[in-house]
C-alpha cells in the first residue's frame, strides 16, 4: 500500500469519474484499491441497469428504485470500507470480479 491507496479506494466509489480516475491515476499494483475498483465496478453497473430500468415506468420504475436504493446503500458500505481499508467484500456483490 501506498500513501494514495485510502484516497482512490474511497473516490472508485464517488459516480463513474471517480472510478475513471481511481483506475487510471493510482498504483496498477496497489491489491486494496483493485479491491475497491473491482467492488465499484459492479456498484456503477447495477446503478447504471436500476436508472434504465426505471426509466421505463410503471412497474418497471418500482423496481429500478428498489435497485437504486440497494445501489445507495453499497455506495455507502463500500466507501466506508474504503476508508477503513478494510478488504471485506460486500455482500452479494462482492464476489463479482470484473477487474483482474
Amino acid at each position: 500500500m501506498n500513501k494514495n491507496t485510502k484516497l482512490f479506494s474511497v473516490i472508485s466509489y464517488i459516480t463513474w469519474i471517480g472510478f475513471l480516475a481511481a483506475l487510471f491515476l493510482s498504483e496498477k499494483d496497489d491489491k486494496m484499491v483493485r479491491h475497491h475498483l473491482n467492488q465499484a465496478l459492479v456498484i456503477n453497473i447495477l446503478e447504471t441497469i436500476g436508472t434504465l430500468i426505471s426509466r421505463l415506468g410503471g412497474i418497471f420504475g418500482l423496481l429500478g428504485s428498489l435497485i437504486d436504493i440497494a445501489v445507495l446503500v453499497f455506495f455507502i458500505m463500500g466507501i466506508v470500507r474504503a476508508a477503513k481499508l478494510s478488504d471485506e467484500p460486500l455482500p452479494l456483490i462482492g464476489d463479482f470480479h470484473l477487474i483482474g
